[in-house]
């Protein structure tokens, strides 16, 4: 109940322990509506892919990592979002160029295509395989950085038998 100060003004009784938990989970449930929708991969429920995403950087070219809508996924950054999906069809011999990253101690291949306003990397010779979307905005000459950044968690899936050539 609201009591009267000396003004006549009604005093507010300071909100209880229910009311200050149910404030704390509105706050922290508002903070889940800019989670960036992004189209789940194929295998994303693939269990190699928890192993993959659990090690994702919390940041990939400076950029820090937001909130997805989907399984497996991880987003980089608010205007032009780098985008990472774990569970992609895994690709077999190709055309498309393959390059080595070395990272640390990690080794992976990834194709490298042109598609227009983006690049769009796969990781090659695992299975599941981690696609990254690279807005050219972002990094049209340093691909490669980002996918340095990228090759500890993505080379964690297990290896397929194919390795670039």
């Amino acid at each position: 109940m609201a009591k009267a100060l000396a003004d006549g003004e009604p005093r507010r009784a300071a909100p209880g322990p229910r009311a200050a938990i149910l404030l704390a989970v509105a706050a922290a449930l508002s903070g889940c509506s800019n989670a960036l929708p992004v189209e789940p991969a194929p295998y994303a429920s693939d269990p190699d892919c928890a192993t993959v995403m659990i090690a994702a950087p919390e940041a990939l070219g400076g950029l820090p990592m937001r909130a997805t809508t989907s399984q497996a996924t991880a987003a980089y950054g608010d205007e032009f979002a780098i985008v990472v999906r774990c569970g992609v069809e895994p690709p077999g011999p190709s055309t498309t160029p393959c390059v080595e990253v070395t990272s640390g101690t990690s080794r992976l291949g990834w194709l490298v295509a042109d598609e227009g306003d983006h690049w769009v990397a796969t990781s090659f010779g695992r299975s599941p395989a981690v696609e990254a979307l690279i807005p050219k905005v972002r990094a049209d000459q340093a691909v490669g950085d980002l996918l340095a950044e990228l090759t500890p968690s993505a080379a964690l899936a297990p290896e397929n038998g194919l390795a670039c050539r």
